[in-house]
């Protein structure tokens, strides 16, 4: 008997909230949504290798020396010197 009692507590308690769920749905107009705009393509970045370790990275992260460029300053003054 207490089994069908907590049952019915449970299907009330379920029924009473998505019947208050549904009321606030209706008394609230649906928010205007923009549509998102496409993702800006950005053109690819010129890659360019390290003249002393060979590792490729993009031309504006490289450091130009005499002889090539390069991935950092050490590589520049290891392979420059």
């Amino acid at each position: 008997m207490k089994f069908v009692l907590v049952i019915l507590v449970v299907l009330a308690g379920v029924w009473l909230w998505r019947r208050n769920r549904a009321e606030e749905a209706r008394d609230e107009p649906p928010a205007p949504q923009a549509p998102m705009p496409p993702p800006a393509a950005q053109p690819p970045a010129e890659m360019v290798s390290c003249a002393h370790c060979g590792l490729h990275l993009p031309a504006l992260d490289a450091v130009a020396g005499a002889r090539g460029t390069y991935c950092s300053q050490d590589h520049l003054r290891q392979h420059e010197a």
